[in-house]
């Protein structure tokens, strides 16, 4: 149906999150009506923003800088951390304006069906900082769903020793998104963050190894 430039670029938009076939045609015959220069300033966007846009070494949040602006900040509590999965649960709670203090990202949450174990997340890093640093709080933030839930009792029993561990109030269904909560749902889920509470499951986690981590 297409010159075989166009189909490339089709196949291509569509591998980017939610876009699908239709979405992907109408983006890239938008693109080709585009001058070139607007096009070589996208394409080169793209390039820079994959060469210099890495990882916090604090908290695994995305940066261009060795560590992050949350990170470097002298005016944000120290002695919270909040624990999400993903950079986008970070963008999402800043949002709120509520909560001050850092941030710990895993980079996912532990799914064995997709072969993500402990050893694939930064949990080696999330204990040794827990247990150098002793916060007052961990705050566990991860979206609803029964691996985010398993991950959150695991790391829990991992953390207990060291600090309180809490875990956010949701007025969000099971397997719902924190990025897709609107502000005023995550300041209230913050405020309404509760103790974690030590379960039979949670046990069995924490047996589970951690071999290597980021």
């Amino acid at each position: 149906m297409y010159t075989l430039p166009l189909a490339r670029l089709i196949e291509q938009l569509q591998r980017l999150p939610g876009v699908g076939p239709k979405s992907a045609q109408r983006l890239a015959l938008y693109i080709l009506k585009r001058p070139e220069s607007e096009i070589e300033a996208l394409a080169q966007t793209l390039i820079d923003a994959k060469k210099q846009v890495g990882l916090c070494q604090a908290c695994y949040h995305l940066t261009a800088e060795p560590v992050c602006e949350i990170c470097r900040n002298p005016h944000r509590d120290s002695q919270t951390i909040c624990v999400v999965a993903d950079s986008r649960d970070v963008i999402a709670l800043e949002k709120t304006r509520e909560y001050r203090g850092k941030y710990h990202v895993l980079g996912g949450v532990i799914s064995p069906m997709d072969g993500i174990g402990p050893e694939q997340l930064t949990l080696q890093a999330l204990v040794r900082r827990v247990s150098q640093q002793k916060p007052q709080e961990v705050i566990m933030a991860i979206s609803p769903s029964v691996e985010g839930e398993t991950t959150t009792l695991y790391i829990a029993g991992l953390l207990k020793p060291f600090t309180r561990v809490t875990s956010i109030a949701f007025g969000l269904p099971m397997g719902g998104d924190l990025e897709y909560a609107d502000e005023i749902t995550l300041a209230k889920a913050l405020e309404g963050r509760r103790v974690s509470q030590q379960k039979p499951q949670e046990v069995i986690m924490a047996r589970l190894p951690i071999v290597t981590g980021k």
